[in-house]
C-alpha cells in the first residue's frame, strides 16, 4: 500500500511551520515533506518529528540549474549540503528541479548537459544511499516556471534511462502531467519502477482531490495494484479546512 506524505508548506499553513508537524500526527498520518530546508530550523524539525514519530519523506535540494554546465559545481555543492541535512533528518530522498532552458543552446545539447549533471550527482547519491527525484513541471503553473526546461514525463524517463542510476528517479506530479500530456494511468503503469515519489493536487486550481477533473480514486487504486510502496505527497492548497481535506486519504495508506 502507498504511504501518504503531507506537504506542510501548503497544508496546515494556518499554524506555525513546526506546529504543522504535530497537526499531521494528530490527524493520524505519519509522514511530512516540505520545500526548502535552508530557511528553516532543521534541528527543531528533527526534534519535533522524532517526538511525534513523523517520518520526513522528502524535501528539496538547494535550487540550482542542472541544465547549465556553468552552474554544475554550485549544483553539486548544494546537493552535498542537502544530503547532510537529509542524513540528519533520516530522510532518503531529495527533490531536484532541472532549472530553466538556455535560449542560446540547442535542446539536444541541454538534454546532454542535464544527463551529464545527473550522472555526476549519481556518484555522490550512491555513496550516501540517497535518491534524487527529478521533477517535470508544467510551465504554466507559476510565473517563475515559465522557462523551466523539463515539462514532459517522456523526456524525463529518457533522461533517467541515459543516467542509468537507481538513485536517480522521477517525481511524478500527477497534476503537472495531466496538464502537459494526460494519459496518466498508462504512463504510470509503463514507468512505475522509475517513479520514486508522486505529488497530488487537482486541476484546475491546485486544490484537494475532488475539486477538479482528475479521478484520483482510480489513479491511486492502480498505483496500489502496481505494488508501489513509496510515498504519495499531498501538495495541494486546501479549499476546505486542512484537516477536513485529508479525510479522504486516511483509508489509502498502508
Amino acid at each position: 500500500m502507498v504511504r501518504l506524505s503531507v506537504c506542510i508548506e501548503t497544508i496546515f499553513s494556518e499554524v506555525s511551520f513546526i506546529e504543522r508537524i504535530k497537526k499531521v500526527s494528530e490527524v493520524g498520518l505519519d509522514a511530512i515533506e516540505f520545500h526548502s530546508w535552508w530557511d528553516k530550523d532543521v534541528e527543531e524539525i528533527k526534534k519535533v518529528s522524532q517526538r511525534e514519530k513523523i517520518k520526513v519523506a522528502t524535501f528539496c535540494t538547494k535550487f540550482e540549474s542542472i541544465v547549465d554546465i556553468k552552474k554544475r559545481e554550485s549544483f553539486l555543492k548544494g546537493l552535498a549540503e542537502s544530503i547532510q541535512v537529509a542524513k540528519k533528518l533520516d530522510c532518503s530522498q531529495l527533490i531536484a528541479q532541472t532549472g530553466d532552458e538556455l535560449p542560446n543552446l540547442s535542446r539536444e545539447r541541454q538534454h546532454q548537459q542535464l544527463v551529464e549533471g545527473l550522472k555526476e550527482a549519481a556518484d555522490l547519491l550512491e555513496s550516501q544511499e540517497i535518491t534524487l527525484l527529478v521533477e517535470p513541471i508544467n510551465r504554466g503553473c507559476l510565473p517563475r516556471f515559465y522557462r523551466y526546461y523539463l515539462e514532459r514525463s517522456d523526456e524525463a524517463f529518457q533522461i533517467l534511462e541515459e543516467v542509468k542510476s537507481s538513485n536517480v528517479k522521477l517525481l511524478y506530479d500527477i497534476a503537472h502531467q495531466q496538464v502537459t500530456e494526460g494519459n496518466l494511468i498508462a504512463t504510470i503503469e509503463e514507468n512505475i519502477k522509475r517513479i520514486g515519489h508522486f505529488h497530488v493536487r487537482d486541476v484546475p486550481g491546485g486544490h484537494e482531490p475532488g475539486t477538479g477533473e482528475i479521478n484520483y480514486k482510480n489513479i491511486i487504486k492502480r498505483i496500489n495494484e502496481l505494488g508501489y510502496n513509496g510515498f504519495i505527497g499531498l501538495e495541494y492548497r486546501p479549499l476546505a479546512g486542512s484537516e477536513e481535506s485529508l479525510d479522504v486519504f486516511k483509508d489509502m495508506q498502508g
